[in-house]
């Protein structure tokens, strides 16, 4: 199977004393365009707003 499943945690959460939002999502494995960690934004219901969520390892 050429894509990798991946879990994307909120970076702002926790700076701010609150539980990190956490979603699944998958990436291409064999991408070139994507070779480090992967960004996205996505909406932290604790926060009420849109933060980034990084890839975790």
């Amino acid at each position: 199977m050429p894509r990798d499943i991946i879990i994307l945690e909120c970076t702002e959460a926790r700076a701010e004393g609150k539980s990190p939002s956490r979603y699944v999502s998958t990436r291409n494995k064999k991408s070139l365009n994507t070779p480090g960690r992967l960004e996205k934004k996505k909406y932290n219901p604790a926060l009420k707003r849109r933060t980034i969520h990084r890839e975790l390892r």
